[in-house]
């Protein structure tokens, strides 16, 4: 079939052809090109007018001189105006007796879980179980190195461990038995702290393991093994362990030693970054009440 092309109807071409096929010339629509053009102008007068195109250091402020971190900033203290007098009853309240206001309670809690995310979920992990291969505490289970009340967890938040931040920080320091036993014997205090801890062992190296332990370990573990939150030294008879509880773990902190730090977050340690003594009781409340605390 064919048609006869209706050459008084036919769109007149660009003159460009390529290989034998004509391109016609069909104008876009004034209004597309209008619209198209607005949009053009609309974009130059929106770059203009509001902070748009990236500087070195920063972005082009615009004439309107309008800022999102100055619209969240307001925001921000809106929201603390109107909280401030829980924030002040909350910095100077008794920690132990917080329980008695659920107000205030309520307040903490949740500004508390917002400031552990935003500063502590780093090592302790966003669930606050920590990382045991790094050292890092679990913060939900019983087991608390300087003490779990909520008193002395605001008092570890606040000044830290082994920091160079805080004189009051909590300090204390495991030798690195390496240096001082030989590996055998090393390697029969391993098995008697197995056998603290219910664990499989050697009867025969953990009865000789036993007077090292007491000679060299009691001191801060204690002669049962129930740990010192005084020292920070663990409790070696739980289930419990900051780094491991294996043979291989237990040989590596006893040659070795361990000495985990953790910075001071007070604002009068980290001023411009610390926490105000509202935020610290606030993550203090939190952290208790994950239900790990004393």
């Amino acid at each position: 079939m064919s048609k006869t092309p209706d050459t008084e109807h036919e769109v007149d071409t660009t003159g460009h052809v390529w290989d034998g096929i004509e391109e016609y010339n069909n104008p876009l629509p004034r209004w597309w090109l209008w619209t198209f053009y607005a949009t053009i102008a609309w974009g130059i007068i929106y770059t203009i007018a509001y902070p748009a195109w990236p500087l070195i250091e920063r972005a082009t402020p615009g004439l309107l001189g309008y800022s999102t971190r100055a619209e969240v900033a307001d925001e921000i203290a809106t929201v603390n105006e109107r909280n401030a007098g829980l924030t002040e009853r909350l910095a100077s309240v008794e920690l132990a007796a917080l329980g008695d206001d659920p107000e205030l309670m309520n307040f903490a809690v949740n500004g508390g879980a917002a400031i552990f995310r935003a500063n502590c979920s780093q090592c302790h992990g966003s669930g606050a179980a920590g990382v045991q291969a790094a050292g890092y505490p679990n913060l939900l289970d019983d087991d608390w190195l300087w003490g779990g009340t909520i008193d002395e967890i605001a008092y570890t938040v606040t000044h830290g461990i082994r920091n160079e931040q805080s004189p009051d920080t909590h300090w204390s320091e495991m030798p690195a038995f390496g240096e001082i036993l030989a590996e055998e014997e090393i390697a029969s205090v391993v098995q008697y702290v197995l056998q603290l801890s219910g664990q499989d062992h050697d009867a025969g190296l953990a009865s000789t393991g036993e007077t090292l332990y007491l000679e060299q370990c009691s001191a801060c573990h204690g002669d049962a093994g129930m740990g010192d939150t005084f020292q920070g030294a663990p409790n070696l008879v739980d289930a419990i362990w900051l780094y491991g509880g294996d043979p291989e773990t237990l040989t590596e902190t006893i040659t070795y030693s361990r000495f985990g730090v953790m910075p001071a977050w007070a604002e009068e340690w980290r001023p411009g970054q610390g926490l105000t003594e509202a935020e610290i009781n606030a993550v203090a409340a939190y952290v208790h009440q994950l239900g790990g605390g004393e």
